[in-house]
């Protein structure tokens, strides 16, 4: 009987013994795993990026410029890539949708896209405003040589106040460039430019004012009127990334037509000429930032038949991407012909394990000339500038995002706090 229980006994620690080495295993092996997910998800994180994953941004926006006075809204950089990243670009684009102070209501949607191997590149520019912005005559320069007494009849000769404008704006340009080559694409594009619910205040209040002027003179409906047209394009883009390069360059060419059978309030063309490249000034490793670099750009904007509305003239900050001119309100200058030029110094400063390019810092400036046929200004012969600094903040290391937040400084006391993401160029 004392055998029989002393058996018992030893039985039951061999199996509590074993229960509990069960017990050790499956607990080692629940460890083993945790750490393997951890592992993963590093290592999910650090890889490249890859087809067909959305690289988002969201950013709530609180910002100051001097067209809108204060913004409150939602931007978002959204990224991807269409194709195998070693062959493909990826694709860039921005969202906005802000209410300012000013009651100024506007949406925008603005994208580079890269099909599969860059064969096809669609660039768009989707906006809608009900939104007001203040006008400055034609051309660059004095206020005195801005004046245009006789030219429109007599006995107007607007100051260099802003005149207020309060409208509605659509705009809706897409554009296909198919390559031809490395690098090279040639393509068409649609563009339409609807100005309506347009409200003179400056005519309203002082019976006359540079808007009025110019539709009464042209034979222009000055409460609204439409661009609508056809564009043929080309393109040269060797950027290793649309919205943060580091190195390559880009020129663009777009000549568009805009008849009147087309829905155009006249017929009119205009020719629009583009570049930008990238110069590396320090030390760069492969993915990193340069230490320090400079970005150039310049474009030009001109009218080379026909008359276009006095709203769809050739203006400062009515670029794709509305980034041109910081310092400046939109459409600050103004003219038949506009040609625009800005230096960017780019500095890294600081960098973490997780994120090296974390936070870095800019200072740029830009000068601005527009032709006004009526004052007999010629292009080239005045120049306004813009100056200031800015820091950049990374938010997403795999697409480039950047925060970027600059204060610019110009002529007439013209100064602006401008919050954004993605680069200006």
């Amino acid at each position: 009987m004392k055998l029989k229980l002393i058996n018992f006994l030893i039985l039951s620690l061999l199996s509590g013994f074993s229960i509990n080495v069960c017990a050790l295993t499956l607990e080692s092996d629940t460890v083993k795993v945790s750490l393997t997910k951890k592992e993963q998800k590093k290592k999910d994180k650090d890889a490249p990026p890859v087809k067909g994953k959305l690289y988002s941004a969201p950013l709530p926006i609180v910002a100051s410029n001097p067209t809108f006075g204060v913004l409150y809204g939602f931007a978002g950089s959204f990224n991807m890539f269409m194709g195998d990243p070693s062959t493909t670009r990826m694709s860039t684009s921005l969202g906005t949708l802000t209410y300012s102070t000013k009651n100024q209501l506007m949406f925008t949607f603005k994208s580079n896209v890269y099909l599969p191997d860059d064969k096809i590149v669609l660039l768009g520019d989707w906006r809608m405003f009900d939104t007001s912005q203040p006008t400055f005559g034609l051309g660059t320069g004095p206020a005195d040589q801005k004046s245009l007494a006789g030219s429109y009849g007599e006995g107007f000769a607007p100051g260099y106040d802003p005149q207020l404008m309060e409208f509605k704006y659509f705009r809706f340009h897409e554009t296909a460039l198919f390559k031809i080559k490395t690098n090279f694409y040639a393509g068409v594009g649609y563009h339409m430019d609807y100005h309506f619910d347009i409200n003179d205040e400056y005519y309203n209040e002082h019976g006359y004012s540079s808007h009025k002027a110019y539709s009464d003179y042209y034979g222009f409906n000055d409460e609204e009127y439409i661009l609508s047209g056809l564009s043929l394009n080309f393109m040269y883009d060797s950027r290793d990334n649309a919205a943060n390069p580091y190195t390559g360059r880009y020129a663009l060419l777009t000549y568009r037509m805009n008849p009147e059978w087309m829905g155009s309030s006249k017929n009119s063309s205009t020719l629009w000429l583009e570049y930008r490249d990238y110069f590396a000034l320090g030390q760069k490793k492969t993915g990193l930032q340069p230490n320090h670099m400079l970005a150039f750009w310049g474009y030009g904007n001109f009218v080379t038949s026909g008359i276009t509305p006095y709203m769809n003239l050739p203006a400062l900050g009515w670029d794709q991407f509305g980034r041109s001119g910081r310092a400046y309100t939109q459409g600050r200058f103004r003219g038949e012909n506009i040609v625009y030029t800005e230096l960017e110094y780019r500095a890294h400063l600081l960098g973490t394990r997780k994120n090296p390019n974390f936070l870095g810092a800019v200072a740029f400036a830009n000068a601005t000339t527009a032709s006004s046929e009526h004052a007999d200004i010629d292009l080239f012969q005045n120049y306004n500038f813009g100056y200031g600094v800015g820091l950049r903040v990374m938010l997403n290391k795999k697409s480039r995002t950047n925060l970027t937040l600059d204060y610019a400084w110009g002529d007439y006391d013209a100064k602006g706090l401008f919050l954004s993401l993605n680069e200006t160029f």
